[in-house]
């Protein structure tokens, strides 16, 4: 089952189930957040839920994507309450581009990056037996729900910005229950979208390099992963497909198990306020950035895998606004 949120004509939200071209209006609610919930106070999966709900026959779903109506399939209504993160280094093809922006001019010969040694870690202990706590990956802070660009629309860059760099990936979309455990409801295309050349001026700068807007849907797909998932990611430049390449996600092309990033995740209390949201990037081995490629504004991200129905797509926009030195006033 995949699942999307949407508004109609009127500005109203839903819930929908995609049925071939159409989209399935489930009853009786607006939000998948509220849905979960429902489903978990409920004792039922997600699926089960929306069966027991039911649906009615709704609009062609290529009109919500081409009118700009579908939203993440996602989000909470106090987007202070919607937690952005991820992990890097999980994938097997994600250390070489990496290890390569982190080198130092001067590193002597043999000596491993902290990068290359963190992705070792996770090749000898990131896959422990189930149940088991395994090696800690690299994680970081992405921002609440108000970086969340909807798809079909553009990421807004700040104009300090030195770099507009996709990064296609796999997203964990959790809801915390009220008695503080999380609960996966499935997983959506992603796009976290960094800026490389500020990352690679000095690894420590990496914090600030994921400071930016991000997309993840259109769809969220309800239920367990197949372990090989193949996908294209591409760059269009008007009618010009400026880049494109295959990225591999999946259990089977990580170094860390999915459990084991959940757990590292989700061992913090403060991730476990009930009613909250989560929106976690799993990692990725594949970027336009490592194939000396530099995206521009106008310029269009599109994300596709077949498990996943429709590609995510996203623009690129420059903000206007500036916050200028010295800003900040004194009460």
């Amino acid at each position: 089952m995949r699942l999307i949120q949407f508004e109609n004509e009127q500005g109203r939200r839903h819930v929908g189930v995609v049925i071939g071209e159409r989209v399935g209006v489930v009853a009786g609610v607006t939000s998948t957040r509220a849905l979960a919930l429902m489903a978990i106070r409920a004792g039922r999966t997600l699926e089960a839920q929306v069966t027991s709900q039911g649906y009615e026959p709704g609009p062609h779903y290529r009109d919500l994507l081409g009118d700009r109506r579908v939203l993440p399939p996602l989000d909470h209504e106090d987007p202070a309450h919607c937690l952005i993160s991820g992990t890097g280094l999980t994938h097997l093809g994600s250390a070489a581009a990496r290890d390569k922006m982190h080198q130092q001019a001067q590193q002597p010969d043999g000596e491993l990056t902290d990068s290359m040694q963190m992705f070792r870690w996770g090749l000898d202990g990131g896959r422990p037996p189930a149940g088991q706590v395994g090696a800690q990956p690299e994680w970081f802070y992405k921002g609440d729900g108000g970086i969340l660009v909807r798809p079909g629309e553009d990421f807004p860059v700040p104009p300090f910005a030195e770099d507009f760099g996709e990064e296609p990936e796999l997203t964990g979309l959790y809801v915390i229950a009220d008695d503080g455990t999380p609960h996966r409801l499935g997983y959506a295309l992603g796009n976290e979208f960094s800026d490389h050349v500020t990352e690679r001026k000095n690894y420590l700068y990496l914090a600030h390099s994921k400071l930016r807007c991000c997309a993840f849907g259109p769809e969220l797909r309800v239920g367990e992963l197949p372990p090989h998932l193949a996908g294209t990611s591409r760059i269009r430049r008007g009618a010009e497909l400026l880049w494109e390449k295959e990225f591999l996600s999946g259990e089977a092309n990580m170094c860390h198990s999915l459990e084991n990033l959940e757990y590292h995740h989700f061992k913090y209390r403060q991730f476990l306020r009930p009613g909250d949201v989560h929106v976690h990037f799993f990692g990725t081995g594949t970027l336009s950035f490592a194939d000396g490629i530099k995206a521009q504004p106008g310029d269009t991200f599109e994300i596709a895998l077949d498990a996943f129905g429709e590609p995510l797509r996203n623009g690129i926009r420059v903000e206007r606004r500036v916050f200028p030195a010295g800003g900040v006033k004194a009460l």
